[in-house]
């Protein structure tokens, strides 16, 4: 996506230590921090001025929440990758957050690293999900009684939308599964028709949400 350039991001958190601490993770990792907000409204602005490669919303900033900037910024043209950070875990909060449409979502208790990697991921062309939130998908869909849906997809692309939810991209899956780069972008598109998804990110929202896969 970006060859040799540092990965462009943007930062929106109202916390003046959470985005210190985010700035100096993501510099010494090698990302280029272009902007930081303090609350949604501005937050957007800031997006639609710099244009960044990846945004990074907390799901709880005032002015416009996090939930809603993401929905705004992925209807709109050209939209960043997004990465959504909640310091809350309730199935509420998750549901929410698989709606909005984000490319990642991590829970800020994790360790920092995760957040990096989420954005390493997403700016590869990926999706992440931190596993505390997806595992709390699945087990609400257990907890209350429902069942997951019997899935439209193969044993071979359920094998590849799994490997889609941990990060990888179609040359890594290609080298796991020892199949051509051509094959898993025609499974990847099949699976996009199947699920009526948008991109992979949604496409993994969709199939965590039904239970597909876990």
């Amino acid at each position: 996506m970006n060859g040799r350039r540092r990965v462009r991001v943007v930062i929106v958190e109202d916390h003046a230590l959470v985005r210190t601490g985010l700035r100096t993770s993501l510099t010494s990792n090698g990302f280029d921090v272009v902007g930081e907000a303090a609350d949604g409204i501005e937050g957007l602005a800031l997006i639609a001025e710099l244009n960044p490669d990846v945004a990074v919303v907390d799901l709880g900033i005032p002015g416009k929440d996090g939930a809603t900037v993401t929905r705004e910024l992925k209807a709109g043209p050209n939209p960043p990758r997004v990465v959504v950070l909640t310091m809350r875990e309730e199935d509420a909060v998750v549901q929410a957050v698989l709606r909005a449409g984000p490319d990642a979502y991590c829970v800020k208790s994790s360790p920092p690293e995760r957040i990096v990697d989420a954005i390493r991921t997403v700016a590869a062309g990926g999706a992440y999900f931190d596993p505390n939130i997806a595992g709390l998908v699945l087990s609400r869909l257990s907890g209350n009684g429902e069942h997951p849906e019997s899935s439209p997809l193969t044993p071979r692309e359920t094998e590849i939308l799994g490997l889609i939810s941990e990060g990888a991209a179609n040359t890594e899956i290609a080298e796991r599964l020892y199949v051509s780069l051509g094959t898993v972008k025609t499974h990847v598109a099949e699976i996009m028709h199947k699920l009526a998804a948008s991109d992979r990110a949604n496409a993994t929202a969709i199939a965590l949400r039904n239970g597909y896969i876990s």
